[in-house]
């Protein structure tokens, strides 16, 4: 089951409040000003900080 769009538009990263957009494999959410990806496991994204990978080739901001 796809995250939907009603909580994909509350969800923001929570290192910089940035809102989220759904990776195009689907598989994530990708914060446009970390570059950090956040995992979606079992149809429930994990937000969590440690969690999330910085998409490579990315600085990362903090």
């Amino acid at each position: 089951m796809p995250i939907s769009p009603a909580l994909l538009a509350i969800l923001a990263c929570p290192l910089c409040r940035t809102d989220v957009k759904l990776t195009a494999d689907e598989t994530g959410l990708k914060c446009g000003t970390c570059h950090r990806v956040y995992p979606i496991k079992d149809d429930i994204p994990v937000m969590i900080v440690d969690e999330a990978v910085v998409e490579p080739g990315r600085a990362v901001k903090a």
